[in-house]
């Protein structure tokens, strides 16, 4: 009998979500590089951002009038880490994650030649770096944890490397992808 792959849909079924319908489409790049140990190439956002300051995001944003979620991701991921289109071999979406702020965003999962030269944009990222793919989708490496939030307990998950937190939405993805691949160590 085959097991059920049970993924993440949003932000867990403890906070209220909009409606589909309501929700601003938005697309993220899961920038992996083609090395013998494959990483994942993530952004630590300035602190001077309105919204999610500091946090562990994949390069992405909201999609423009009458772009798709492949051209968004390739054009955020070009806007906020200078990685040219062209670069990317995209591979396909992943599934999608509503957010309690109100996104339903689609990861498109592309690989990226090793060790190329990227320039944070200083209005929106304070670095980049990257992490090695088999520790991003190690079950063991996902840690789920709790906190209130607007007098409701809310739930996530939280993946700990090399002194940088991801968590909430880009750690939720990375488990879809490591649930979705069935990723074994």
């Amino acid at each position: 009998m085959a097991q059920q792959t049970i993924l993440l849909a949003g932000d867990h079924g403890d906070v209220a979500l909009h409606t589909e319908g309501a929700l601003t489409p938005a697309a993220v790049l899961v920038p992996v590089t083609d090395r013998p140990r494959p990483g994942v190439i993530l952004t630590q956002r300035t602190e001077t951002l309105r919204r999610h300051a500091g946090q562990v995001a994949f390069p992405g944003g909201r999609l423009d009038p009458g772009e798709d979620v492949v051209t968004a991701a390739l054009r955020e991921a070009d806007e906020e880490i200078a990685l040219p289109p062209s670069m990317v071999q995209v591979v396909g979406e992943a599934d999608r994650y509503r957010t309690v702020t109100g996104y339903t965003v689609t990861p498109i999962v592309g690989v990226v030649p090793p060790d190329l030269m990227l320039r944070p944009s200083e209005a929106e990222v304070a670095r980049v770096f990257e992490v090695p793919l088999d520790f991003l989708l190690d079950s063991a490496n996902h840690v789920e944890a709790r906190t209130q939030w607007e007098g409701r307990e809310r739930r996530y998950y939280e993946i700990i490397w090399d002194n940088h937190r991801i968590w909430g939405a880009t750690a939720a993805m990375i488990v879809n992808l490591a649930r979705r691949l069935r990723w074994t160590a």
